[in-house]
């Protein structure tokens, strides 16, 4: 499959299929836009949707650019939201954005990626600058994005600063003279703002790509980190490994298509086959593309020993000094809880054994000795070295 019909596949909605074949078929060098939000630089396999399609972008000889939202973080986007975000200050964003692009780096080409603030045009506008944009959209418009609708219909704190991010977000195409702008679907009212905005500048609209926000491994709502149910793209191999492993059955076709750059073809034979196979497969691909395919190799016989009751071989060693140490106060040591009451939490459900025995007194008194192993439920091990 080329890079063509994979960015074809993933997208939701293209504004308009037309102008997109026009661009595409131009012979011209693309500059495709992508405005990442620095306040969450933590990034996992459901960012990597558009990512994975700003790489085919690349591989197609076009330009990405990386709009950084440094300036319009200070406001923070309100979409979807159903109260004003708290603002953040100039250096929180560029100390995120710093994280960001060191994960991004493991998608797309770095030497191919222009990288900008968009600090570099906002902050030069003086209040001229900004009435002449206000000018280009009606409050009524403004009014038509769902989540302004709604706070206003409600009588909830709606804030001046807030109506302007749609804007701020749109006049970034301008500034960059976007051909492309692609985003999630959540996006998708300030991606036309930026194509109205082109045009109100006397310059060509940009072509808007949206793509879907992955569902999370609890099935329900899109993959979050606050929520828990993300794969990490900074996790460890055996992390993404058991992971893989959690996906629900009925969304991992879903995950193949938007996650990993296979053919319709293959994903077709890799779901017809047996579906633990299956997530065994999705994991193997997970880790080709952020780790390497010998990490699949250990993790696939570390998952399966460790879901015999087996202990695997590489485990975490923790060096203590103390001879002896109460169960709880041990777990807290060992980073397997935060507090004592977590640690007796944990025994009291039957999730703590030691050397494949499972302990159910908190206050028992452990003897500390080397190749001591602590077990947390399925995949958590830490074996103990006495100094």
């Amino acid at each position: 499959m080329d890079n063509l019909e994979i960015i074809k596949r993933k997208a939701v909605q293209i504004f308009n299929e037309e102008d997109f074949e026009k661009k595409v078929n131009s012979g011209k060098k693309l500059t495709v836009k992508f405005g990442a939000d620095p306040s969450r630089p933590d990034l996992h396999i459901g960012h990597s949707v558009p990512l994975r399609v700003l790489k085919s972008f690349q591989d197609m000889g076009h330009k990405v650019v990386f709009v950084i939202g440094d300036f319009t973080a200070m406001i923070g986007d309100p979409s979807g939201k159903s109260k004003t975000r708290p603002s953040l200050t100039f250096e929180e964003t560029r100390n995120s954005a710093k994280t960001y692009l060191e994960q991004v780096t493991k998608i797309l080409d770095k030497e191919k990626t222009e990288i900008l603030f968009n600090s570099d045009w906002l902050s030069k506008m003086d209040f001229k600058d900004i009435i002449n944009l206000t000018s280009k959209y009606t409050v009524a418009r403004i009014m038509e994005r769902d989540d302004f609708k709604n706070r206003f219909e409600n009588g909830l704190p709606l804030s001046m600063h807030e109506l302007l991010y749609p804007l701020m977000q749109g006049y970034d195409s301008v500034a960059i003279d976007a051909d492309i702008e692609i985003g999630g679907t959540d996006q998708t009212f300030n991606l036309l703002v930026g194509r109205e905005l082109k045009r109100d500048y006397g310059k060509e609209s940009q072509v808007v790509m949206t793509f879907p926000l992955l569902v999370g491994l609890d099935g329900k709502e899109k993959m979050s980190k606050s929520l828990g149910n993300y794969i990490g793209l900074s996790d460890t191999p055996f992390e993404k490994f058991e992971k893989s492993m959690k996906i629900p059955d009925e969304t991992l076709r879903e995950y193949f298509e938007l996650v990993t750059d296979l053919s319709t073809d293959e994903i077709n034979e890799i779901m017809s086959g047996d579906i633990r196979e299956s997530h065994m497969l999705f994991a193997k691909e997970l880790l080709k593309m952020y780790d390497s395919e010998e990490d699949y190799e250990r993790c696939k016989e570390r998952y399966l020993k460790v879901a015999k009751g087996n202990i695997p071989e590489d485990i975490e060693e923790v060096t203590l000094t103390e001879s002896q140490m109460n169960i709880c106060e041990l777990l807290v040591k060992i980073n397997f809880a935060n507090s004592k009451g977590e640690a007796k939490r944990m025994i009291q459900g039957n999730g703590i054994k030691i050397n494949s025995n499972l302990e159910t007194d908190i206050y028992k008194t452990i003897e500390i000795k080397n190749g001591l192993v602590i077990q947390f439920g399925k995949n958590r091990f830490k074996k103990l070295i006495k100094e």
